[in-house]
């Protein structure tokens, strides 16, 4: 049997921070688990020339030495297919270089547009995930947090796992900052506060139906709010932040203070419309700002312009987009 020589490579920067098992899984896929373990256990493998595990963690540029292999193993397993990379329409491609807003050597932020999915899902076969799996040539861009599908704005995706892993614990943990744009339905009570309330999952839905409500044996939940500017008793522009991650999230909070995000029929009703006013349906919601650590810059503050629909109902309502910069700089909960 054929065996190959030994080799070096070294760790893209795109495999910051993997695992060094997943790295061997991607990179010589027909190397079964056992034999990688015990090349590892016997020295074979090594890692910047010393011992390693399959759970070593690998830093971008670590050299690793690889032995003599079979040529034959190291084949796909028989029967399996390796995943080709997938299609992407020009109108997409256009769809995705326009919703560019920043990218450095660690991330990419986009704008999403309402209405497109970020991952699939049973009946979803067009999604963000899959469509930047094929928008670049090189290197991967991997999903770091999640916005509704309908709900616009600011994502980010790291481009390497190390800077995922980075980005990922950031937003668990609260480090980045988060800013919401809303039109709702009626006037909140004050002009600034906090909306405290417990967010459990609805009883007797779906997944695929997945409705969220407050509950006293919910999730603990924190909303900060601030009333931008009013349509007299009609409806109000929001800046909104939420200091937890709890799923819909803003859009229950905002109807629990009575006032449901326009277009949000799933959690208003006919309460979350506007009678007698040609506005759009969609959901009136988008994430406006992201203040991300960033390891060169110290902070990173990134800002997405609304969508069309967003755009023209402000026009229609008399809110001034005017007041945007001062409003992106100065929150009132900073």
């Amino acid at each position: 049997m054929s065996k190959t020589a030994v080799t070096q490579e070294t760790v893209a920067r795109e495999f910051d921070g993997q695992r060094l098992d997943r790295w061997f899984k991607q990179h010589r896929p027909g190397l079964s688990f056992g034999r990688l373990s015990k090349l590892l256990r016997t020295g074979q493998i090594r890692v910047d020339s010393k011992r390693a595990k399959p759970d070593t963690r690998l830093s971008a540029g670590q050299i690793i030495r690889i032995p003599p292999l079979d040529i034959e193993a190291l084949a796909a397993p028989a029967g399996s297919t390796t995943a080709a990379r997938p299609s992407l329409s020009e109108a997409d491609r256009s769809l995705l270089d326009d919703a560019l807003i920043y990218e450095d050597d660690d991330l990419v932020a986009l704008n999403k547009p309402p209405g497109l999915a970020v991952q699939g899902g049973s009946g979803t076969s067009r999604h963000l995930d899959g469509m930047v799996a094929a928008w670049r040539k090189q290197g991967r861009l991997r999903l770091v947090h999640r916005l509704d599908k309908d709900t616009s704005g600011l994502i980010l995706l790291a481009k390497s796992v190390g800077a995922a892993n980075r980005l990922t614990q950031a937003f668990k943990t609260g480090q980045i900052e988060k800013t919401y744009w809303a039109i709702v339905v009626g006037r909140p009570p004050f002009l600034s506060g906090e909306i405290k309330a417990p967010i459990a999952k609805m009883p007797g839905g779906g997944t695929g139906a997945e409705k969220m409500m407050v509950s006293d044996q919910g999730q603990f939940a924190l909303t900060h709010y601030q009333v931008v500017d009013r349509a007299g008793h009609r409806a109000a522009w929001l800046a909104l932040s939420p200091r937890t991650g709890r799923t819909h999230q803003l859009r229950v909070h905002c109807l629990h203070m009575e006032t449901p995000i326009l277009g949000d029929g799933k959690y208003g009703g006919q309460q979350a419309f506007l009678d007698g006013l040609d506005l759009s349906r969609k959901l009136h919601l988008h994430a406006r700002q992201l203040v991300v650590p960033h390891p060169e810059l110290g902070e990173l503050r990134l800002t997405a312009d609304l969508p069309p629909h967003m755009v023209t109902t402000f026009e229609t309502l008399g809110f001034s987009l005017g007041q945007a910069r001062d409003l992106d700089e100065d929150a009132p909960w900073r």
